[in-house]
């Protein structure tokens, strides 16, 4: 099934793990023909991680749910960026171990990454 997404002028995304920006002074659409790994930049899924961390150490009423929404966050993450598989490695281990507040710091260091990678992505660009 195709997906259709817009991107802003200025405005990043990784797709099947190649960072593209659009250079234009418009909004522009691409069209997904197949299956591919996919994340804007505004929605750096590592903010919806600490999200649902905190979630789950103030609503335990609701643990499996949480639970259920980290696994399948963390899939499409380390899916599009392989990179994090060492964060969510120490995150997980603690998020068994039922120490929600020591992940909220580990996810605070895969929020600090992930910007880096943004970040280099922007200043090779520049320079190429």
């Amino acid at each position: 099934m195709a997906l259709k997404i817009s991107l802003k002028s200025e405005e990043r995304a990784i797709i099947g793990g190649a960072v593209v920006r659009n250079v234009s002074k418009k909004t522009i659409e691409l069209l997904m023909e197949n299956e591919v790994p996919l994340l804007r930049e505004r929605e750096l899924l590592s903010k919806r991680i600490y999200f649902v961390i905190q979630l789950m150490y103030v609503d335990s009423q609701h643990l499996v749910q949480h639970q259920k929404l980290y696994w399948k966050l963390t899939t499409e993450i380390i899916e599009a960026a392989p990179s994090t598989v060492p964060f969510f490695s120490a995150m997980s281990e603690l998020i068994y171990d039922g120490k929600y507040y020591q992940a909220l710091k580990e996810a605070k260091n895969l929020i600090t990454h992930e910007h880096e990678v943004m970040n280099n992505a922007r200043k090779s660009g520049r320079s190429i």
